[in-house]
Parts: structure tokens; C-alpha cells; sequence
């Protein structure tokens, strides 16, 4: 990780170009309006993750596993949707953000259940008047998540799922802090220890063959 205490200019897209994948750049005292200005510059790029927590702004860039990890969890959800006939929308890594609350965070993949019916068919989703989504994802495979939780729970967001490579943890939102949990609250079927021995068998077979795996566990829990 880098901590860089303002000695370049966020707006620098040369700074965290040069940045390896797996990296994290820190820069801290940022005021929200250059936050902003580095969203509109660089938009909701794929190969990176921006967040915001009163005046620290930090910057991921991805690799090729932690990207693999994000889609297989995202396919492992809609297959679920899909044969338990369950609402579940997709907004992937949408930046979500407060300026009431100088918070602000673009999650590895989200999902709305439980406030699917509210969000319906809107594609744009502004948390000053829409709820929060109701799962954030986190893949921790190079860089860590935890000191994206204050944000979270500062928007609301009731439950975020972190992937380290090795174990899926379930935290849900307890007043103002993340407690873990051992099952999903959105998704109730779906435990800590079941996503993680799917996603640990994601090290071992290819994608398609955890798909089946998980559609015959699927057949075998209704």
C-alpha cells in the first residue's frame, strides 16, 4: 500500500496509472469537490475501486483473480435468484455516495432482495432518496476491505460479504457497526461456510464446473 500525504494532485491519472495490479494508493486531507472531480474524470472504470471517508481517498487497482472471484459470486447469486425464483438485482460496482455524510465507496458487486420492489426497474440510483443496497461485496484476495466498513455502515448498507482468498465472511449492520454473522440476512440459505467452500473450489475447478456443482446443491437443499 501507498500512503501519500497529498504530494500529487488527485486529479494526476499518471499517479495511479503507473499503480501495479493489486495496489492501493492513500491520499488523505482530499476535499469531497476533488473526490467528485476524480469520479467524473475517471467515471466507474473497470480496473479500479475509489472510496472516500472524510478526507481519505483510496484507490485499488484490480487483478485478473480478484475479478474472477467477483464474477463467480456474482454467477452463484443469479443462479440462486433464478431457481428459487428470489428477486435479486445487480448493480455491480456502482459509486455509492453521501455528501451529508462526506462518505463514499464503489463495492466489488451489490445486491438489492429484500428492496428490490422499491429499486424496480430504475438504473440509476442516488442513496439521497434511494436505500442502500442490501449485500455489498468485498474480494480481499490483494488488498484489505476492512477500512471500507465505516463507510458502509455510514450509508447504511445492512450487510457486506469479504472474500480473503481463503474464507467469506458475513458481516451485518448493528446499530453503527459490522458484527459477523453466520448466514446471510438477504439471503438466508446461503451461510458463510457454503459461499466459501463454492468459492474455494473456484481455486480448484474452472467456472463452469463449480456452476454445476452448486446447481446440484441447489437441488439437493430446497
Amino acid at each position: 500500500m501507498i500512503d501519500n500525504m497529498r504530494t500529487e494532485t488527485v486529479l494526476d491519472r499518471d499517479l495511479f496509472d503507473r499503480l501495479p495490479a493489486g495496489s492501493t494508493l492513500v491520499l488523505r486531507d482530499v476535499p469531497w469537490d476533488e473526490y467528485e472531480a476524480l469520479l467524473d474524470a475517471v467515471g466507474e472504470a473497470a480496473g479500479l475501486r475509489i472510496s472516500y471517508d472524510r478526507g481519505t481517498l483510496q484507490i485499488m487497482t484490480l487483478s485478473a483473480e480478484h475479478e474472477k472471484f467477483v464474477r463467480l459470486l456474482d454467477i452463484l447469486v443469479a443462479l440462486l435468484s433464478v431457481r428459487r425464483r428470489i428477486k435479486v438485482l445487480f448493480f455491480g460496482s456502482f459509486t455509492m455516495k453521501r455528501m451529508i455524510k462526506l462518505r463514499g465507496a464503489e463495492p466489488d458487486a451489490c445486491f438489492y432482495v429484500q428492496s428490490a420492489n422499491i429499486i424496480g426497474g430504475k438504473s440509476q440510483i442516488d442513496l439521497a432518496s434511494d436505500p442502500p443496497p442490501d449485500v455489498v461485496v468485498e474480494i480481499d484476495v490483494h488488498h484489505e476491505s476492512v477500512s471500507k466498513l465505516p463507510i458502509y455502515a455510514g450509508l447504511g448498507v445492512p450487510e457486506v460479504w469479504r472474500y480473503d482468498g481463503q474464507t467469506l465472511t458475513i458481516s451485518r449492520l448493528e446499530g453503527e457497526r459490522y458484527s459477523d454473522a453466520k448466514a446471510s440476512l438477504a439471503l438466508p440459505m446461503l451461510t458463510a461456510a457454503v459461499l466459501t467452500e463454492f468459492l474455494s473450489l473456484g481455486r480448484e475447478k474452472d467456472q463452469y464446473e463449480v456452476f454445476l456443482a452448486f446447481e446440484k446443491w441447489l437441488d439437493e437443499h430446497r
